[in-house]
């Protein structure tokens, strides 16, 4: 029972960690007062945001190899240190350069490398058929952020500036991420889940993950990225948050531009809120219906939804697209961590984990983008919507063809 209780103080200490670095998502209320504030240009908030997502998705590998070889706390701990770094150097040199190098390239770091300690951490303490509820809950925290952030973030614009508005808030994530640090730890070597036998570990498995039905393998990073399985994931990871990141970077825009609406923390905590729904919603689901049949659904909705995105031109239909965006987009931050457990074993899981969240930083790069491009060459972001309704649905195509890798042959080579 005291293992059990620890796995617990460890979920809800990763879940606080992503509450503070997914700021990321608020981003559109950061973007939309450098525009009016600064005369940035549309193209040009998207810089610091888009090499964010990058640098994110890069960072995770070193971090997930470090955190696989020495364990989360000192991942962590230096993702504090870089957070507070980032922002209080974002609040001196608030140029489109400054913001790239310090907002861009040292917090994107530090999101990184808090980012992919967490998860790996808690998922250890719990049996396989928790595996997608787990992860939600910890990656709920990244999505859950703006909720708070956003009008913070106002809050402090309004009555202190740009400038003490990052020095306040890079010294709040410094603290918080240093202090839960403190708690977050892997099981003992040996630890099984819950007090079960390592016979009924298996026995659980194969009943929990209908995609798997038999001893699971422990595949190393480069193993694992020689898969077909990893390139099929990797692609739909990619389709799949470039649609979803190009609506969070221009969000407040967006829904000025399109429905009138200029209360910007309105649609960040829509977006926030779904966005929380959607991990830990679709984690329980994947749990109990599989992982690709839960994503393509995911997929799907999307299609939908980007299919008559510019059609949502009042309040009511701006909020309703924006959550189910956000239900989607959280929803795939789930899966596809768990996805990457089931398919290639929990030992390596951070270093997995993080090769294949490149795809994200992609997606993050390209995606919101094109949405600056697209809007300052048309006056809207119609072509961006069509095009990331067109990815959802080969995404959702390619979870048909997607299944579990064979076991490693004895010469390495995986087919």
């Amino acid at each position: 029972m005291k293992n059990i209780s620890k796995g617990w103080i460890v979920t809800i200490a990763g879940l606080g960690v992503n509450l503070v670095l997914g700021v990321l998502y608020a981003w559109g209320v950061i973007s939309a007062a450098l525009i009016d504030q600064l005369n940035w240009s549309a193209t040009m908030t998207q810089i610091p945001y888009l090499v964010a997502c990058a640098i994110f998705a890069l960072s995770m590998i070193p971090g997930g190899r470090i955190q696989d070889r020495f364990g989360p706390k000192p991942v962590i701990m230096a993702a504090a240190i870089l957070a507070g770094i980032g922002f209080f150097m974002s609040g001196i040199f608030l140029t489109v350069v400054g913001l790239t190098v310090f907002f861009g390239i040292v917090f994107g770091i530090a999101m990184g490398m808090g980012y992919a300690s967490p998860t790996p951490a808690a998922v250890k303490w719990f049996s396989p058929k928790k595996r997608g509820l787990i992860s939600g809950i910890v990656v709920s925290g990244f999505g859950l952020a703006p909720v708070y952030i956003a009008p913070l973030t106002n809050f402090l614009l309004d009555r202190y500036g740009l400038q003490n508005t990052f020095f306040i808030l890079g010294a709040g994530f410094f603290s918080v991420i240093m202090i839960l640090s403190q708690v977050i730890a892997n099981p003992p070597k040996g630890y099984v889940p819950e007090d079960m036998t390592k016979k009924e570990l298996k026995k659980e498995l194969e009943e929990a993950i209908p995609e798997i039905t038999k001893e699971p393998v422990d595949f190393e990073w480069h193993q694992a990225v020689r898969t077909k399985q990893f390139f099929l994931l990797w692609i739909m990871f990619t389709f799949g948050t470039f649609a979803g990141l190009l609506i969070i970077g221009q969000l407040s825009m967006i829904g000025l531009e399109q429905a009138s609406i200029t209360n910007a923390s309105l649609l960040v905590g829509v977006y926030a809120i779904f966005n929380c729904i959607g991990r830990i919603g679709c984690g329980v689901i994947s749990d109990r219906f599989g992982r690709m049949r839960t994503l393509m659904v995911m997929f799907l909705m999307q299609v939908g939804v980007y299919a008559t995105f510019s059609n949502f031109v009042t309040p009511g239909s701006m909020i309703l697209g924006i959550a189910i965006v956000g239900f989607t987009f959280g929803g795939m931050l789930t899966i596809f961590p768990a996805t990457t457990v089931d398919y290639f074993g929990i030992k390596n899981f951070g270093t997995n984990y993080g090769m294949l969240i490149t795809a994200w930083g992609v997606g993050g790069v390209f995606g919101p983008l094109l949405g600056g491009l697209v809007r300052d060459a048309t006056g809207t972001y119609s072509i961006s919507f069509i095009v990331s309704g067109i990815l959802s649905l080969i995404g959702a195509t390619l979870t048909l063809v997607t299944k579990p890798p064979e076991e490693i042959p004895e010469n390495d080579f995986v087919n």
